[in-house]
């Protein structure tokens, strides 16, 4: 009997690991299907996301919000449970990166509706504020008068810089006398006040040609920002313009005539410079004349043009299931979408405040003061708790 417990005790011991093994191994496998997709009742009806738990990790590292979404969106897969509609509207500007988005997300989401309308930031904004628009895309921080809209209609924002974009000024490709320009000559050029009528007016040496202007509409965000640095808060831009919301329409208007002058977000420029000619910006500070890059852009050099783009959710609309889901793939996914299109992807410390701001639904924008004073500096600086105006 001795020597026959031993191998009874060795089998027991042996029964009892596989057991545990396979407890063990089924536990692990329940919570990799919890928390890598979404579980549904029945199609089309309810989608549960995994927003709230995105703070965890699946390594045991201390890794980013962010960084775990990365991970998780990886290893996602077509499911055409989810459904329903997303209506965006707003900036011709930040328009590509949400239509890249959009395309990507229905490729993993088929049954869900996305419209994109370019409205402009402007346009986007009135539909935005009275809860008509689950996003609103942005060229520019929202208003003062934008954001008390939304407080007084009980619409919360959720704002997500996106991307760095450059506002390009352009010229006919065939222009050869305009190559740099200072906010001066811009000044001579589009305040209605000085309104050159020709080159020569800008510069003696130039051509007595007329200046044929192209720019965006009065309620986009580029117009506004343009203006913001030509014009200031006193001045006014010329109206003698040929304006649209539409940038292909200014693209096709500047390449049409060697006179003409236009300006727009630099994807347009980057996407159609074997028709346009862009024009280096002194810089004022240090008086060195760039042209907009990926670089000058990011780095800041590219000024004063340089500036982010936004999106802004509409908090209320995060209990949808497919808005929930279609910005956490967004901001997972912005850096490469911006590339894609031609903008310059922000720091990666701005995306992870970013989507830490999303998971929580901090509601608020970071670019007014609590007395509604505008905020300015780069995004690194402003997009920072510290900041958040409710």
């Amino acid at each position: 009997m001795k020597y026959l417990g031993m191998p009874l005790l060795g089998i027991c011991f042996l029964l009892g690991s596989f057991l545990a093994t396979g407890c063990d191994s089924s536990k692990s496998e329940t919570a990799k299907t919890v928390t890598e997709s979404g579980s549904s009742s029945e199609a089309g009806a309810t989608f549960t996301t995994n927003k709230g738990d995105s703070k965890a990790t699946t390594t045991g590292e201390n890794i980013s919000a962010l960084a775990e979404a990365k991970q998780r969106w990886s290893k996602s897969s077509a499911n055409s449970e989810l459904a329903g509609k997303i209506d965006i509207d707003g900036s011709s500007t930040v328009y590509p990166i949400t239509e890249a988005a959009a395309a990507a997300f229905k490729k993993l989401y088929d049954n869900v509706n996305i419209t994109v309308g370019k409205s402009g930031t402007g346009g986007g904004f009135k539909r935005f504020n009275i809860g008509e628009t689950d996003i609103s895309d942005a060229s520019r921080p929202i208003k003062e008068k934008e954001f008390k809209a939304c407080k007084e209609n009980n619409v919360g924002l959720v704002e997500i810089p996106i991307a760095y974009d450059g506002l390009t000024v352009v010229v006919h490709k065939d222009n050869d006398f305009v190559n740099e320009l200072t906010v001066d000559h811009l000044k001579t050029i589009f305040l209605s006040d000085k309104a050159a009528k020709t080159w020569k007016d800008v510069n003696a040496e130039w051509p007595d040609e007329e200046i044929k202007i192209f720019a965006p509409g009065t309620d986009s965000g580029t117009f506004d920002y343009f203006k913001e640095v030509v014009a200031g808060k006193e001045g006014a831009i010329r109206p003698d313009m040929s304006t649209s919301e539409n940038d292909d329409v200014l693209v096709n208007g500047v390449a049409g005539d060697t006179a003409a002058i236009g300006f727009f977000g630099a994807a347009y420029y980057f996407q159609n410079q074997d028709k346009l000619k862009a024009v280096k910006i002194v810089n004022p500070a240090t008086g060195e004349a760039v042209l907009p890059s990926d670089t000058t852009i990011e780095e800041g050099t590219y000024a004063p043009f340089s500036r982010p783009l936004f999106i802004y959710v509409n908090a209320k609309s995060i209990s949808k299931a497919q808005v929930e889901k279609f910005v956490d793939f967004y901001l997972t996914h912005a850096a490469d979408f911006a590339r894609e299109v031609g903008y310059v992807a922000l720091p990666e410390t701005v995306y992870q405040q970013a989507y830490d701001n999303y998971l929580d639904e901090i509601t608020g924008t970071h670019y007014l003061t609590e007395t509604m004073e505008k905020r300015s500096g780069p995004v690194t600086e402003i997009y920072q708790s510290k900041n958040l105006t409710k």
